[in-house]
Parts: C-alpha cells; structure tokens; sequence
C-alpha cells in the first residue's frame, strides 16, 4: 500500500511538473509570438514609410529636373550644355526636345510613385507619339537609353515605349489608339 501511495504521489508529481513546464512552454510560446506579431507589424510600418520617403525623393528630383530644364527652355546657352544628339539640333527643335523630356519624365515619375499604372503610363505614351517632334526626340535620344542599366525600371519602361514606337510606324491604319497590347502592373 505505501509502494502505491509512493508512486501515486510521484506520478502526481510528474504530472504536476509536466503541467507546469507546458503551461510555461505555452506562455513562453504565446509571447513569442506577440514578440513575432509586434516585430512584424513594425516591419510593415518600416516597409511603408521606406515607400513613402522614396516617392517623396522621386518627387523632390522630379521637381529639381523640371527646374533645370525650364531654365534651360529659357535661356540658349544653357541648352547648349544639353545638346548631346548625334545631331546638331537648331535651338527652336532643342526647347522642344527639352520639353518632350519633361513631359516623358513626368510620366515616368507619376508611374514611379505609383500616381498611374503601367497600362495608365502606356496610353500616355501611346498618344504622345502621335507627336512628331516627340518621336523626333525619342530617336534622337536612343543613345542616351542605351546607357541604363538593363534590369532599371527606367530601362524596362524605355523598351516598352520603343516597342511601342515600332509598332505605332510599322502599322498601316489610322486606329493609332489600338495599337500595342497595354501591359497589366
């Protein structure tokens, strides 16, 4: 009878001990995990001010380029220092190509910080080759594309226009605005 006392008693205690290490196993477990969750949660709030400061960048140099540019549609001499076609280009065509710079990285911009999609960026681009000049500019700007970094999205957005650009002088009806496949983001 003691013997089974003595090990009722020390089953019980096994018992008790198993009891007591998985309910501290499962506190332990539980604030993990609102260690892990809270970790996360700052992870996501990191990720997105990462984003924001980003646009905020891409705006602040969008902003800086556009000056840059307006001083040089403003003044000859300026323009000269931008004039790096294969070409000599009169100072009427360089504002011009000045400003179909602008307008091209303008739309890249807003694709960027995520103000357009890509199929939004894709019929902007689709009607701004109507232009002449504008596709006088893309040509004579190829050389200057061919410097990007192939994986850039800058580089990516270049081919699509270039594709695009193709399609658009290689088809023979005036349904300009049907042409190319819009891509999906």
């Amino acid at each position: 009878m003691a013997t089974k006392k003595g090990v009722k008693r020390r089953l019980g205690a096994i018992a008790t001990a198993g009891t007591i290490l998985a309910t501290g196993a499962f506190a332990t477990m539980a604030r993990q995990r609102r260690i892990v969750d809270a970790l996360r949660l700052r992870l996501e709030d990191l990720e997105r001010a990462t984003r924001t400061l980003r646009a905020t960048s891409l705006m602040q140099q969008q902003r800086l380029h556009w000056e840059l540019l307006s001083k040089a549609m403003d003044d000859p001499e300026l323009a000269e220092v931008l004039d790096t076609y294969d070409e000599p280009v009169d100072p009427r065509r360089q504002r011009q190509f000045l400003f179909a710079n602008a307008l091209y990285t303008n739309a890249l911009c807003a694709y960027r910080v995520g103000n357009v999609s890509r199929e939004e960026f894709f019929g902007f681009v689709r009607g701004i080759l109507q232009n002449p000049v504008f596709r006088e500019y893309w040509h004579a700007t190829q050389p200057h594309r061919a410097t990007l970094v192939d994986t850039s999205e800058e580089a990516e957005l270049g081919r699509l226009v270039d594709d695009l650009l193709r399609q658009l002088e290689e088809t023979e009806f005036d349904h300009w605005w049907v042409v190319g496949e819009p891509p999906t983001d």
